[in-house]
């Protein structure tokens, strides 16, 4: 064999190598779990909306038993925020209307909540992560309680009576007594800490044949 062709024999070599080498890497790659870069927050924002409808269930179930014990409607507190799009229409609808108003206005309450569920989840995976369950009920009622403070009284305070034309008032903060709205937070604050565990990230892992 020529010195030119032990070259060639040598560098065909050192080609099939490479290769193998390559799919090694490829391989291993492919069998590793994937780990994101600091904090997820797509994730846990994703998770936070589908988390938030059980926070929503136990808010709307608390004030449905609080309202059947003071001798109100059961759903009251969704009658009353029907008035934002109905204003005082919503506590005179007829029967054949308020049961389909009454189901829509559970639905939209279900959608806001779990909503609400994104802000709070958000904060409890931040600063709650690792950290003991006394402080993540801390940090979920911090977060709940600024949200009801800025959704109260910082926009619909002013937005209802400047939408809705048959409301010259802002009848869900003038009808909603402070301490429901506040206690209503609360509730869906401390359910979102229960839930908390279903929402962690675990990386996936590949089983390797």
């Amino acid at each position: 064999m020529t010195h030119d062709e032990q070259k060639l024999a040598e560098l065909a070599t050192l080609q099939a190598r490479v290769e193998l080498l390559e799919e090694q890497i490829g391989a291993e790659a492919a069998q590793r779990s994937f780990r994101p870069q600091g904090y997820y927050t797509g994730y846990y924002a994703t998770t936070g909306f589908m988390l938030g409808i059980f926070g929503a269930l136990a808010s709307l179930v608390f004030n449905i038993v609080g309202a059947s014990l003071t001798g109100r409607h059961p759903l009251e507190l969704i009658r009353t925020y029907l008035t934002f799009p109905l204003g005082d229409k919503a506590f005179d609808l007829p029967p054949e209307q308020n049961g389909l108003m009454l189901a829509i206005g559970c639905c939209l309450y279900l959608l806001t909540g779990m909503l609400m569920g994104i802000p709070v989840y958000l904060a409890l995976t931040r600063w709650g992560a690792g950290r003991s369950l006394m402080v993540k009920f801390v940090i979920a009622s911090a977060v709940a309680l600024l949200i009801w403070i800025i959704n109260f009284y910082f926009i619909l305070s002013w937005l209802q009576p400047a939408v809705v034309n048959m409301s010259p008032e802002n009848l869900i903060v003038n009808r909603v007594p402070w301490w429901v709205a506040a206690a209503t937070h609360l509730v869906f604050a401390w359910t979102m800490v229960l839930v908390y565990p279903l929402g962690e990230f675990t990386p996936y892992k590949r089983v390797a044949e």
